[in-house]
C-alpha cells in the first residue's frame, strides 16, 4: 500500500484505461476519484470492486467552467490533489486528411489537448503551493510518431498533449511537480469501437489491456519525489513501432 495518504483524480475514468488506473491507484492505498461526462459509466466503474472504493464527479473537460467545478469539487472531497492522470481521450472513425471535417478536427483537438491543458490548469495552484505532486498524462505512440491508422486529428491532438506535458515537465520539475507523458501503443479499450475498420477477437487479445498501462502509472506514482519518468512508451510485444 504504497499510496497510503496520497489522493489523485483521474479523468476519463469510467472505462478503459482511466478506469483500470483508478483501480490500481486506489488498491495501492490511494484516494481516488474518477471523472468523466457520462454518469452511468463513472457509478458502474465505481462500483466495480467491493473492495475498492472510487469517488466519482461528472466532467466536460473541454468546459473550463466544468473543469472549475471538478477541482473544487475534488478540493473538498479528496483534499489536496497529489496525482491528476489526464485520461480523457477520443478519436473519430473518418480519419484520413480528406475526410476531416472542421468539426471533428475541433473535437478532437479539445478533447484531447485542450482538455488535458484545462485540467492540469485547475490543479497546479496546489501543487505549485506545496512543492510537490505528479500529473500522468496518456498520450498515445501516435504523439510520437504520425501514423495512419490513428488519423490526421488524432495524431496532432497527441502531439499537442506530448508537447503540453514535456513543456510542463521542464517548467515544473525545479518545483517539485513531476510530469509524465505516457505513450501506449494499441490498448483494448472502447476507443477501438471507432476504428475504420472493425478488429477481431483475436486481435484484441493480442494487444494490450488497460490493466498493462494502469502497472505502469502505480509504478511511476510509488517512485520518490526525486525520480521523474519523463516518458514512458508501453506497446504490444507484436506492434512493430515505437
Amino acid at each position: 500500500m504504497k499510496l497510503t495518504g496520497k489522493t489523485a483524480i483521474i479523468t476519463g475514468g469510467g472505462t478503459g484505461i482511466g478506469k483500470a488506473i483508478a483501480h490500481a491507484l486506489a488498491a495501492e492505498g490511494a484516494k481516488v476519484a474518477i471523472a468523466g461526462r457520462r454518469a452511468d459509466k463513472l457509478r458502474i466503474a465505481a462500483e466495480a470492486n467491493n473492495l475498492i472504493q472510487l469517488l466519482h464527479h461528472e466532467v466536460d473537460v473541454t468546459d473550463r467552467s466544468s473543469v472549475a467545478r471538478l477541482f473544487q469539487w475534488a478540493a473538498e472531497s479528496l483534499g489536496p490533489i497529489d496525482i491528476l492522470v489526464n485520461g480523457a481521450g477520443a478519436n473519430i472513425v473518418d480519419r484520413t486528411l480528406a475526410d476531416t471535417t472542421p468539426e471533428a478536427w475541433d473535437q478532437l483537438m479539445a478533447i484531447n489537448a485542450t482538455g488535458a491543458f484545462n485540467c492540469l490548469s485547475a490543479v497546479l495552484p496546489q501543487m505549485r503551493e506545496r512543492k510537490d505532486g505528479l500529473i500522468v498524462n496518456i498520450s498515445s505512440v501516435a504523439g510520437k510518431r504520425t501514423l495512419k491508422l490513428a488519423g490526421l486529428a488524432y495524431c496532432a491532438s497527441k502531439f499537442a498533449m506530448t508537447a503540453l506535458g514535456t513543456f510542463a515537465s521542464l517548467e515544473l520539475g525545479p518545483l517539485g511537480i513531476r510530469v509524465t507523458n505516457i505513450y501506449p501503443g494499441e490498448v483494448d479499450t472502447p476507443i477501438l469501437e471507432n476504428r475504420p475498420t472493425p478488429i477481431t477477437p483475436e486481435h484484441r487479445a493480442r494487444i494490450l489491456q488497460p490493466e498493462d498501462v494502469a502497472a505502469a502509472v502505480v509504478m511511476i506514482a510509488c517512485l520518490p519525489s526525486r525520480a521523474n519518468v519523463s516518458e514512458f512508451v508501453i506497446k504490444p510485444t507484436t506492434q512493430d513501432f515505437a
